[in-house]
């Protein structure tokens, strides 16, 4: 006889029905980037506040279910390609989103409406041109006071990594490192580097 109740259930194992038991879906585990290649496997299409995690469930854009496992720490980029456990490698692209395009009349415009976003720690892509930033009415509301013109988009969306998100870090006199803040459901927390 065979047992299909939920507690006898195998966490890596999904039940088609309360006859067959025994099929067994394989979900593909991406553990560390690689080289672009000209031939992936997928494409694993995310936006930005998901491509911060280094664990994630998720699907590719084929459907098929992926586990993202790699090293803490790192932002993926629109671009890179990871490697599976057996080797399939596959693209991540940068999901278009709700964002905030933000240009200016000039130059000296555009970058006090930078210094305004960095002040509040606003994850903020810089282009040639043009500043953008996750749609948020009351940044945008801020901005518009400026004298900045701030148009509604949905777009991919590269923040810059930050001044302490590379290879180097600034220590204090007691040997701390810099802190980056994370915002979660509006919380704000600090992590240490």
């Amino acid at each position: 006889t065979v047992n299909c109740s939920n507690a006898s259930r195998p966490r890596c194992c999904r039940w088609r029905s309360a006859i067959s038991c025994s099929e067994r879906i394989t979900v593909l585990t991406l553990i560390e980037r690689c080289e672009p290649v000209a031939e992936v496997y997928g494409e694993l299409l995310l936006p930005f506040d998901l491509r911060m995690r280094s664990r994630l469930r998720t699907r590719l854009v084929s459907g098929e279910e992926a586990v993202l496992k790699t090293e803490r720490g790192a932002i993926l980029r629109g671009g890179e390609c990871l490697r599976s456990e057996d080797g399939r490698v596959v693209r991540v692209s940068a999901a278009p989103e709700k964002v905030m395009h933000i240009t200016c009349t000039d130059q000296f415009e555009l970058t006090r409406a930078a210094y305004h976003l960095g002040n509040r720690h606003v994850p903020v892509e810089i282009g040639d041109g043009y500043l953008r930033i996750a749609a948020d009415h009351v940044l945008g509301d801020m901005l518009l006071g400026l004298g900045a013109k701030v148009e509604e988009m949905e777009a991919p969306f590269e923040p810059e990594s930050g001044a302490y998100g590379g290879g180097h870090g600034h220590r204090d006199e007691d040997g701390h490192g810099g802190r980056i803040h994370q915002y979660q459901n509006g919380e704000q927390k600090f992590i240490s580097k």
